[in-house]
């Protein structure tokens, strides 16, 4: 017969290892079967051997190996302090200790010499938790001298996440040329352009004598391209360490023959020295984000408001708000600045068409006024190219259609008026690629559909136009991506692609309805089109709080939720930000 399973019950103690190191201290404390003194600053220290050597690979060699110690009962520890050991030996027993800073340090090279790894790490714990701006510079120096990697990763985080903080430090200006150069150099650098330049510059005044060889090395590694033009030349050119090298002027000299060609590409014959700095990318630490601001908010009165998007969080946050009520105006992003141009103001006891030109940027987080425009104008368009704002058309003082255009140049901080249009168009959809500003369809002044392509050439200042059927759009926004120009509905669902090499349309997935006054920008290689009204299956035109999202490389809209509230005949821009300057609201 078979014999009947033998029951095995596995019984484990959970709390015999803590009460055994508990004993075992009990033993230490009462010097019972202590084989060992540990000696320091005439303090002797009782301890077995056997619990230092399963503790520390440090003991394991000492005692286990034909070292002299393995004979010895009183072993010397030098450079160890009393203080210091006890609370090691402590520790060894108990797993427990107290870490401050007045003995952090200490701790930690004992640690490190007696090879105490989780104790080491749990001191590099202690003193991350104590990093700010103001001290990780010397927390990397601290790092490399007790070889410490965790620590230093986390100071050098510190450090590149909050440079503008660091930047004005003592410390920084005692870096090496070489730990400088890894910094600007860094493509993770959480700093503007404009700061990199400032940086370099209190670098090389800290000690003018031995660092001003080496303005041409660090001017390198500022990436001319993502600063302003006003900074660019007025300030960095004429700044005497800039003006003292041959190589920066020449450096400079380079971006302004770049920009006054209007040309987006570098030529072939620019200088090697030159061709990094400028076609360097942007660092990490720039990112996107999509604003949304002014139109007519829940068919409501006109809106003040600016909202921001963070593609990160995928949540809306809300911006200053604009200091005026503006009906139509135009709404334009150039050096991560957003323009508000012109608009008509909607007073309670009047209205006024206006030249004003409001600007915003994420870091301040205020309002500005800029240099006004020449004319006075409403339901314009505007429209940036390189360093140019554009503002076209639109209705002036008279209530009248114009064909006017004028242009400010950021460089000199100043609007001209440049050659009309063939034909004054209302609401046309509007962009600008390769030196080029193409303006589609639109309305003329008794509001018939336009079937026509305008275009302005920006180097010559001169217009073309064509006829063209395909073309048939009223208030209907534009974007350009991978050198096509998009055309977002227009009392239509349709939207098609405008391939400005081979000079044809082609045919885009469609919009859910019917779509007008509604805007679109681009972000992350995607169009994002907010708001607008858009008419119904029962022929009522309604407002809209969409807020979706097309993908070029599957040609497929997605909803992106939905605006805080309806909207139409708003802006939409991308603007850049640094992510540690923004300054919320």
């Amino acid at each position: 017969m078979d014999q009947p399973a033998r029951e095995v019950y596995h019984f484990k103690d959970k709390e015999q290892s803590s009460n055994l190191l508990l004993q075992l201290n009990r033993l230490r404390q009462e010097n019972i079967l202590t084989d060992v003194l540990l000696c320091s600053d005439n303090t002797e220290i009782p301890c077995h051997r056997n619990v230092l050597v399963s503790s520390s690979p440090y003991f394991r060699a000492m005692f286990c190996s034909n070292f002299v110690e393995r004979q010895q009962t009183k072993i010397d520890l030098k450079g160890i302090t009393s203080t210091i050991l006890s609370s090691i030996i402590d520790y060894v027993y108990t797993g427990l200790i107290s870490i401050s800073m007045d003995d952090v340090l200490p701790l930690m090279q004992a640690a490190s010499m007696l090879q105490y790894g989780r104790l080491f790490e749990a001191c590099s714990s202690f003193l991350q938790k104590q990093l700010s701006p103001d001290n990780c510079l010397s927390m990397i120096r601290l790092s490399d001298i007790m070889s410490c990697k965790s620590l230093r990763d986390k100071a050098k985080e510190i450090a590149m996440k909050s440079f503008c903080d660091v930047s004005i430090s003592e410390d920084l200006c005692e870096l090496s040329l070489p730990e400088l150069m890894g910094y600007l150099e860094d493509d993770s650098l959480c700093a503007e352009e404009e700061q990199v330049f400032e940086t370099l510059v209190a670098w090389i005044h800290h000690d003018p004598l031995s660092r001003r060889g080496a303005i041409s090395d660090l001017f390198k590694k500022v990436r001319l391209r993502y600063i302003h033009p006003t900074y660019l030349f007025q300030f960095i050119a004429n700044d005497p360490l800039i003006q003292s090298s041959t190589l920066c002027t020449e450096l400079i000299e380079s971006v302004r023959r770049l920009m006054f060609s209007v040309s987006t590409k570098c030529s072939g014959d620019i200088a090697a020295d030159f061709k990094h700095p400028w076609v360097a990318p942007r660092r990490y630490s720039y990112h996107d984000m999509l604003v949304v601001v002014g139109g007519r908010k829940n068919n409501e009165q006109t809106s003040r408001e600016a909202i921001v998007f963070d593609e990160r969080s995928q949540m809306w946050q809300w911006l200053a708000k604009l200091p005026v009520r503006l009906y139509k105006a135009s709404y334009v992003a150039l050096h991560s600045v957003l323009y508000v141009i012109g608009g008509l103001t909607t007073n309670p006891k009047n209205s006024e068409v206006s030249r004003t030109v409001y600007t915003l940027s994420l870091k301040t987080n205020h309002w500005r006024t800029a240099e006004p425009m020449l004319e006075p104008r409403f339901a314009h368009q505007s429209i940036s190219y390189l360093h140019f704002i554009f503002a076209l058309g639109g209705l002036g003082p008279d209530r009248r259609l114009t064909g006017s255009v004028e242009r400010y140049n950021s460089m000199f901080n100043l609007w001209e008026s440049m050659a009309p249009m063939p034909e004054a168009v209302l609401h046309p959809a509007v962009a600008a690629t390769n030196q080029r500003i193409y303006m589609f369809g639109g309305e003329d002044a008794m509001h018939n559909p336009v079937r026509m392509t305008q275009v302005y050439h920006i180097a010559r200042n001169m217009w073309s136009k064509m006829e063209n059927r395909t073309v048939k759009n009223v208030s209907a926004p534009a974007v350009v991506m991978d050198e096509k120009i998009y055309i977002i509905g227009g009392y239509t669902r349709r939207m098609i692609a405008y391939d400005t090499k081979a000079n044809r349309f082609i045919k885009c997935a469609s919009l859910r309805e019917r779509r007008m006054h509604h805007s679109a920008t681009v972000l992350s290689n995607k169009l994002y089109v907010t708001g607008g009204r858009y008419i119904n299956g029962h022929d009522v035109i309604e407002d809209s709080d969409a807020f979706e999202c097309y993908d070029p490389k599957t040609d497929t809209w997605t909803s992106k939720g939905s605006l805080p509230y309806k909207l139409f005949d708003h802006g939409s821009v991308t603007l850049t930000c640094v992510s540690q300057t923004w300054s919320k609201s």
